[in-house]
């Protein structure tokens, strides 16, 4: 019997059709089966509670392996001339359905788009039959898209550290958040790294929520040793990185319940604080676990929308640190107050003036 060229999955109230359903998009592994592109779109349509708390009303990005997540497979990151396999989607695709809505955004270049802006579970499920596994919201909604109302918190694990290592420090900043008022949900990322989002007020541009993340970055490397808001890597060492620019306009972080492109199809799982201080494989959270554990516990961020906070005990941090501004990403504008973007080990202090400008020659 040939096998069928598009099936229909029940997103809500709507059957959404995916072609292709039997392609293999994550093999199997000793530990998992293979995944099909049917399968993804089921996982969506199972997770509707989480996926669409984390999504709804969000401008969104898609991560779109269309082939699947294949050995050697490369995700691309934009640069011209550039040869990969998979792609970030920041426009609305072509043929996107009737009830599919968008929301305009604009990115640092001044350049806008209309992102999809999820608001049922048929456009994440209808997604996946685009070949999307990974979701990247802004951390603002579509009725006002330029005051975030979420803080991330990103612990990236350096060369040297694990995930382990990130579950502790993650620890510590539950801790201090906690001193501050603060109510944090933390998530895996999925892969080796933790992610903690707080909620909040929607009155502060995206310049100042990034200070209120470079802020308790920095009263982290205070407390722990193990810490880094370096931006040039050299400067890391062996330490968990707070990516403070992860608030930045147009930068994002895997929404909970994405998939992520690793073997195993790994989810982007919430978790409970005393859960995640006993976690030893992140692995463990995947397509096949994760639906029944939300069937069965229900959502960990399920009172995440509850308390809406104010950045300004962060903001405090930041004015008390005195150490000023850091480096913006490379394709943002030079901003003022930034350093230099040179690598510490290649700057010449002659060339550059107080203000991080290049010094014509």
């Amino acid at each position: 019997m040939a096998k069928p060229t598009a099936v229909e999955v029940q997103a809500g109230e709507r059957a959404v059709r995916v072609s292709s359903p039997d392609r293999v998009i994550y093999p199997a592994t000793e530990r998992t089966p293979e995944v099909t592109k049917v399968m993804v779109a089921e996982y969506f349509a199972s997770v509707e509670d989480g996926l669409m708390r984390a999504l709804r009303n969000r401008p969104t990005a898609l991560e779109r392996w269309t082939k699947g997540v294949l050995p050697g497979m490369t995700l691309g990151t934009g640069r011209p001339g550039e040869k990969a396999d998979a792609f970030y989607q920041k426009r609305v695709p072509v043929g996107a359905p009737e009830y599919l809505t968008s929301c305009e955004i604009t990115f640092p270049s001044g350049r806008t788009a209309r992102e999809v802006c999820p608001r049922e579970i048929a456009v994440p499920v209808w997604c996946a039959h685009m070949g999307t596994l990974t979701f990247h919201p802004w951390a603002v909604r579509c009725d006002d898209v330029d005051h975030p109302d979420e803080l991330r918190i990103d612990l990236d694990p350096q060369p040297g550290t694990d995930f382990r290592d990130a579950v502790r420090v993650a620890g510590v900043a539950r801790n201090l958040l906690t001193e501050l008022g603060i109510a944090g949900f933390a998530k895996t990322s999925g892969n080796r790294g933790v992610h903690i989002f707080v909620r909040i007020e929607p009155r502060w541009t995206f310049e100042d929520v990034r200070h209120a993340a470079i802020g308790f970055g920095r009263a982290l490397e205070q407390r722990d040793p193990g810490v880094t808001t370096a931006w040039w890597k050299e400067e890391r060492g062996e330490r968990i990185f707070i990516d403070y620019n992860q608030n930045c306009r147009d930068r994002t972080i895997a929404s909970a319940y994405s998939l992520r492109p690793k073997a195993g199809a790994p989810v982007s799982t919430p978790l409970t604080w005393e859960e995640l201080a006993e976690v030893g494989d992140p692995a463990a959270y995947n397509l096949f676990t994760v639906p029944d554990r939300l069937r069965e516990h229900g959502d960990p961020w399920a009172a995440i929308d509850d308390v809406a906070h104010s950045i300004e005990p962060l903001l405090a941090l930041y004015e008390e640190s005195g150490l000023g501004e850091m480096n913006f990403p490379p394709d943002y504008p030079k901003m003022p107050g930034e350093p230099p973007r040179v690598q510490p080990s290649k700057k010449v202090a002659a060339h550059w003036d107080e203000d991080g400008n290049r010094i014509p020659d």
